[in-house]
């Protein structure tokens, strides 16, 4: 069996983390007012992300996160999102992987539900 890595979610305007490995932007949008360099990815994987109309109607509410991660998973089944999903899948394997994204609240975001899938 392959040895598992570990899978983080981190805020995009953290400084990154010696043990981040490889860092993935899972947002559909850059995040506000962060540059290139100092976001230090490599990677920005926007197809992995959820629709707008999904995002929207979430809207971060704490109350909506289960049936936003139902949502996300259904969305996740699609070919285009499944491809980058297994991307990261792949990235996973190969060494410690960090979800970025810009949300104030990451443990309730997308980035929280796709690390959730690649602990799995």
């Amino acid at each position: 069996m392959a040895k598992k890595h570990p899978v983080q979610v981190r805020r995009a305007y953290e400084e990154p983390a010696v043990g981040d490995g490889t860092r993935v932007l899972v947002d559909r949008l850059w995040p506000r007012g962060l540059s290139k360099d100092k976001a230090d990815l490599d990677e920005w994987c926007k197809t992995v992300a959820p629709s707008t109309a999904l995002r929207q109607w979430y809207g971060h509410d704490p109350e909506r996160f289960e049936e936003f991660a139902r949502r996300y998973h259904t969305e996740l089944a699609d070919p285009e999102r499944a491809e980058a999903l297994q991307h990261l899948r792949e990235l996973a394997q190969r060494g410690p992987l960090t979800l970025i994204t810009a949300t104030k609240t990451p443990q309730i975001s997308e980035a929280a539900v796709l690390a959730d899938l690649l602990r799995r």
